[in-house]
């Protein structure tokens, strides 16, 4: 099939880079108000054409169905300080009127047996084109940098194995995941007295 990817593409590259403005925003109210913001940082991507096209194959997705059966092509990453803040953030994506979510996926509660921990929203984003409005598939992923450190090691590991981690591999990974939970954990016991020094210091950006 031949393709124009960046034509493709381009309103995914619009609505990631409009999604990291709006979010970004949000994140600057907090900072105004001097409350603790349930945002660390935001990242944005669109899946490289390699990776759509691996991808296809392994899941059996025909490259004339991508916008409507891959949810990834294009995806926002959130990171929270705390995991109580996982779910306020998912709150408020919510309760957004520029976005509707389709379906949304708890590995926060529901760990994979891989270790894995994040909030995943798939969302439906109108995109203002030339001369039409495109709706474009959304993945926003919401995790603690813990969990984000962790999963940034796991892919990097799966381009190496394909999946096909070695059991010694495989074990040293979910311990790590385990490790990554408890230190979120701890790191809970004093949220309310960050959330304090937060509030009551300005610290430069």
């Amino acid at each position: 099939m031949d393709r124009d990817w960046e034509l493709f593409l381009l309103p995914y590259n619009q609505a990631v880079d409009e999604l990291k403005v709006k979010l970004r925003g949000l994140r600057g109210m907090y900072r105004l108000r001097k409350e603790h913001g349930p945002i660390e940082f935001i990242t944005g991507r669109v899946k490289p054409v390699n990776s759509i096209l691996v991808k296809s194959k392994a899941r059996s997705i025909p490259l004339d169905k991508l916008e409507t059966e891959m949810e990834d092509l294009a995806g926002i990453r959130i990171m929270c300080p705390f995991v109580e803040d996982i779910l306020q953030v998912v709150g408020i994506i919510k309760k957004r009127k520029d976005l509707n979510i389709v379906y949304e996926k708890d590995y926060i509660t529901n760990k994979k047996d891989s270790g894995y921990r994040s909030y995943h929203l798939i969302c439906e984003y109108p995109v203002q084109l030339i001369d039409e409005e495109k709706v474009v598939l959304v993945e926003i992923q919401i995790r603690t940098l813990a969990m984000n450190f962790w999963a940034s090691i796991e892919h990097s590991l799966n381009y190496k194995y394909q999946g096909e981690f070695p059991e010694a591999i495989k074990g040293r990974l979910q311990k790590a995941a385990e490790s990554a939970f408890q230190l979120d954990e701890e790191m809970s016991t004093i949220r309310e007295e960050i959330k304090d020094i937060q509030e009551n210091y300005r610290f430069p950006d």
